[in-house]
């Protein structure tokens, strides 16, 4: 029987509930000592010296700064432009300026304190606008750290063939990922003289890479091992790099294992964001809703270095014109450095700051026409056929219509948004909102092509048959779905099969776990490794049976020759260990066939396919307090093919929430580059009071060069959520809502604007 399409239960959740799974600050190792980082204090300057308290005993400790880089003192992601250690100019708060390792993480901690940096302050750069200004030049003539653009058509004559022409700025601000766990790395050098790093991560090979350059190390030599990660969400994706360095640096110095673990505080003031965004639409349309032109520039704040900024930009502003025809297209994507802490990968990866202001802009070019926000939407919506901004034509599992119709039908949109639509008498009131949105699943562009992330198959002596990926488990529900995936391939039982634990030591380089391509893009390749492992399999068996390969095909536990079992499966793969030795098989990903992408033109298919979602929102909005209340969302997603629908209904809640509280609560407060809400007391977070009743709708239209189908989940549902509420608020309202967070004070201050107060 097929496991695909069930849920069964994840395979790490027994070692998670009975709290035996071990995370990395649970690992100890003899010997092992304890590292702090000493950060810079100001934005913008340069540090002209740092000093040490001679009234400390500097005996009990280890010290390191850059000159204990063994190899160079970058950071490689994008750019090497990220030092590891600060030894001139600082660029944002928090940045790290010496090392410390001791014993004990409170003895690191004490002598952090005994240690003074001196720095000449200059004026830093803080803002998008002050940025673009470049008065104050700190990346190049221009501050620009990327800029990409999309021209369709003729944008021109689209405005003037108009009807109507709607302009509206919108804004987003940081999002903090606050996983469970903070950062956290252990680095060891080994007699052999090899490096070893353990930690919470999602791409090992990134951090590997980044080890061989900081120590100066061949790449074969240093291993890289995922702990049991208490969430990521993207926030793990880059920075480990950064965090395993220290750890590294300090661990060749003082010669002894050392341990990193942040506080929450160090966590939020040191580590990756949401980029913040400011988005312009200018739009044309016709009497009848049609669309007839776009200009839209989507603005980011990077932050003080590269990272990942490139491709976050280049996600966010290619889904800028959403999910709809327009056959006149001009978008201009455009990222800023800034003396803030670098931004990074964030569930969603640029994709949600680009669809609340396309979907907030809808609804007013539905109000300005007379229409409703779901026939305006109807009328533009992309369709098998049509063609998207950069000129992909959508061949196949295009779910737009699907799933705003379930999602209006489940609802009863129509014919609530009517309802709330007059006039209400008492303070308390109510709104619907909707937002239709896409997701590309894999990397963008040629990003895919140019990987060919790897996954195998191995024979283990225990008789099972191991997944072999670098694709991390981080509470998405992988390290199960792949094994149902290599188990329906092979056509035995879950129990069959094992993942081995990502290790750069052990596994092929699959490519980061992002982008939601874990499931689309590994699974092809876990088939692909069936086909090898079962020819493997059964010419040995074909000879030591005497039966004909043909014939053979595993079911359940068992090796078949037609409906004959021929031997277990455990059993077959022990004595093909035992007589003929390891066996292990290894293959890569390629794009399925017709995709093409120009990287200088921007033109092309962006993603090898699409996941499609529809959001509804129904709020109350108190007007005395302008405090707000989600009661309910219904969210309609299209993934291709559900390989365990239990995990995808809980990556669409999970993602749904998160979106939630990047729309009305989580609000990063900066002062000259200082965070100053760094605590869960003062950056707030929903908890399980704010959740809405949830209502979720997986539609399957299996994607024909998905695995069993399936597409993408993991980032889709964290771009609706807030541009549905952000709607379903305005018409609560009738106040502009443009920008997020959605606070009572931000709605009391829009109220005061529209009042003269």
């Amino acid at each position: 029987m097929p496991i695909v399409g069930k849920s069964v239960p994840r395979l790490d959740a027994i070692e998670k509930v009975t709290g035996r799974a071990v995370y990395v600050d649970d690992i100890d190792m003899p010997g092992m000592w304890h590292g702090a980082v000493v950060r810079a204090c100001i934005p913008h300057g340069r540090l002209r010296r740092i000093s040490l308290d001679p009234a400390f005993d500097w005996s009990r400790v280890v010290t390191a700064d850059a000159r204990d880089i063994r190899g160079r003192n970058c950071v490689a992601m994008i750019e090497d432009d990220l030092p590891l250690i600060v030894t001139d100019v600082v660029k944002h708060v928090g940045e790290a300026i010496m090392l410390i390792a001791a014993p004990s993480r409170e003895l690191a901690l004490e002598a952090r304190r005994h240690v003074k940096a001196e720095c000449e302050e200059w004026e830093p750069v803080l803002s998008i606008e002050d940025s673009k200004a470049a008065r104050i030049k700190i990346r190049g003539d221009d501050n620009v750290i990327s800029r990409y653009e999309i021209h369709r058509g003729d944008v021109d004559k689209g405005f003037a063939a108009s009807d109507l022409v709607i302009e509206g700025t919108y804004t987003a601000g940081y999002q903090e990922h606050i996983y469970i766990e903070m950062q956290g790395m252990v680095a060891a050098m080994r007699d052999d003289g090899k490096l070893s790093v353990t930690g919470s991560l999602q791409c090992p090979y990134y951090v590997s890479r980044a080890l061989a350059i900081i120590m100066d190390m061949p790449e074969e030599r240093i291993s890289v091992r995922q702990a049991a990660v208490g969430g990521a969400f993207g926030g793990k994706e880059d920075y480990p790099s950064v965090i395993a360095g220290f750890a590294a640096v300090l661990a060749a110095k003082c010669g002894r294992p050392v341990k990193i673990i942040y506080d929450r505080d160090e966590d939020i003031e040191a580590t990756t964001k949401r980029h913040p965004a400011i988005v312009r639409h200018r739009t044309g349309v016709a009497r009848d809703g049609t669309l007839k032109a776009m200009d839209i520039s989507f603005e980011l704040d990077g932050g003080a270095y590269v990272t990942l900024t490139p491709v976050v930009l280049s996600r966010g502003f290619i889904h800028s014109p959403g999910p709809y025809r327009c056959d006149n297209v001009r978008a201009v994507g455009c990222a800023y450095c800034t003396n803030t802490s670098p931004n990074g990968a964030f569930r969603g990866f640029g994709a949600p700051q680009a669809i609340f202001p396309i979907e907030v802009h809808m609804d007013r070019i539905a109000a300005a026409l007379g229409l409703s926000p779901l026939e305006i939407r109807r009328r533009n919506l992309l369709h098998e056929g049509d063609s998207t901004a950069t000129g992909q034509i959508l061949n196949g599992c295009v779910g737009a219509s699907e799933v705003i119709e379930a999602a209006a039908k489940r609802s009863n949109f129509a014919r609530r948004w009517s309802e709330l639509a007059k006039p209400q008498q008492k303070n308390l009131r109510r709104g619907i909102g909707i937002a239709l949105f896409q997701h590309g699943s894999g990397f963008t562009g040629s990003g895919e092509a140019k990987l060919k992330g790897e996954a195998g198959l191995r024979l283990d002596p225990d008789g099972k048959i191991c997944v072999l990926t670098a694709c991390t488990e981080m509470g998405q529900g992988s390290h199960t779905v792949l094994p149902q995936m290599a188990a329906d391939h092979l056509g035995v039982d879950l129990e069959c099969v094992s993942i081995e634990t990502p290790d750069t030591a052990l596994v092929p380089d699959s490519g980061p776990t992002v982008a939601s391509r874990t499931t689309m893009v590994m699974g092809v390749v876990l088939g692909k490794c069936a086909e090898g492992i079962k020819e493997k399999l059964f010419a040995f068996a074909a000879k030591r049976f005497g039966a004909d390969k043909n014939k053979l095909s595993f079911k359940g536990l068992s090796l078949m020759s037609g409906k004959k079992s021929l031997v277990s499966v455990d059993e077959l793969v022990r004595t093909y260990l035992a007589e003929r030795g390891p066996l292990t098989v290894i293959d890569h990903y390629d794009l399925p066939p017709g995709i093409h992408w120009d990287d200088e033109k921007y033109e092309g298919d962006a993603y090898p396919t699409y996941a499609w979602g529809c959001d509804v929102a129904e709020v109350e909005v108190d007007l005395d307090t302008f405090d707000l209340r989600v009661d309910k969302m219904w969210m309609a997603a299209e993934i291709g093919r559900a390989v365990n629908p239990q995990l995808s209904e809980g990556q669409i809640e999970g993602g749904t929430i998160q979106a939630l509280g990047w729309a009305v609560m989580e609000k990063l407060v900066m002062d000259r580059g200082h965070v100053r809400t760094n605590r869960l007391q003062t950056y707030v977070i929903p908890t399980s009071m704010d959740m809405p009743e949830m209502d979720t709708i997986i539609i399957e239209k299996p994607y024909a060069y998905g695995p069993m189908g399936a597409k993408g989940v993991g980032e889709l549902p964290m771009d609706g959520g807030a541009p549905a509420i952000a709607n379903a608020v305005a018409q609560a309202t009738g106040l502009s809502v443009r920008d997020l967070p959605i606070t009572p004070e931000r709605l009391y201050e829009e109220w005061r604007r529209c009042n003269g107060k």
